[in-house]
């Protein structure tokens, strides 16, 4: 069996892909040749479905998503899941106007692929936006546990702390996961205000204010903060994973 370059991340865990769309034969193929590359990967044919699955399985590294869907179609689903991820997503669709395209790159999507489509080109894509986004460390699993003070429900929107939940906005829950996704590296400010506010000009202070929230809720002591650690004039870091 010949295996991606990338089938792991920095864990070591196997890398999950979750591939939504309502046909049952586009399933099966995505299906068998990412399984043959090396990657874990489960399947729903809407977007709610796609929804439930991330609710009790917790969150894949990427995920396949077609456009038009009964129901929640791929479009709502992205905006549901960007509501406590920016989980990295690579529309399949049917669908080849240039204004889709550009909603959808410039909104939600790292990459489009139009039906029909080379199964050999989607696994290129695929791995390549695996590489350039980044390890995933803790936030795969459905309760991610930093460490016997924190953990974290994104798909609840809810931190855990010393075993008590605690409530977090969209935007907490967004930035949370964003600093969790890349623990052990600085995340600039830059890059934190394009992916929270894609469509809006938001300016850094308005990023200070969502991370002193966040903070209060997090931290045993808000002043000196233990899991998001400033590096003054570049941005934030949340500790590497131990």
């Amino acid at each position: 069996m010949t295996h991606a370059p990338y089938p792991d991340d920095a864990t070591g865990m196997t890398q999950r892909i979750l591939v939504v769309d309502d046909d049952p034969a586009i399933l099966r193929l995505v299906k068998d040749k990412l399984e043959g590359a090396g990657y874990e990967v489960s399947t729903a044919p809407s977007g709610q479905g796609a929804l439930d699955l991330i609710g009790w399985r917790g969150m894949p590294h990427l995920a396949i998503v077609d456009i038009n869907m009964p129901g929640m179609n791929g479009l709502q689903f992205c905006d549901a899941v960007q509501q406590f991820s920016d989980l990295p997503v690579i529309m399949l669709s049917a669908i080849d106007e240039e204004e889709t395209i550009i909603q959808s790159i410039s909104r939600y999507a790292e990459d489009y692929v139009t039906k029909p489509f080379s199964p050999r080109e989607l696994l290129a894509r695929v791995q390549r936006v695996l590489r350039r986004i980044g390890d995933f460390a803790y936030t795969t699993d459905v309760v991610t546990t930093v460490d016997e003070y924190l953990a974290v429900d994104f798909p609840h929107q809810r931190a855990i702390i010393a075993g008590h939940p605690v409530q977090l906005t969209p935007t907490e829950t967004k930035l949370l996961y964003l600093l969790m996704r890349n623990a052990g590296r600085t995340v600039t400010t830059d890059f934190l205000l394009r992916r929270l506010w894609p469509l809006e000009e938001i300016f850094e202070d308005a990023l200070r204010v969502h991370v002193h929230r966040l903070r209060q809720k997090i931290e045993p002591d808000s002043t000196r903060p233990h899991y998001i650690i400033t590096d003054r004039g570049v941005g934030y870091s949340f500790p590497a994973k131990r």
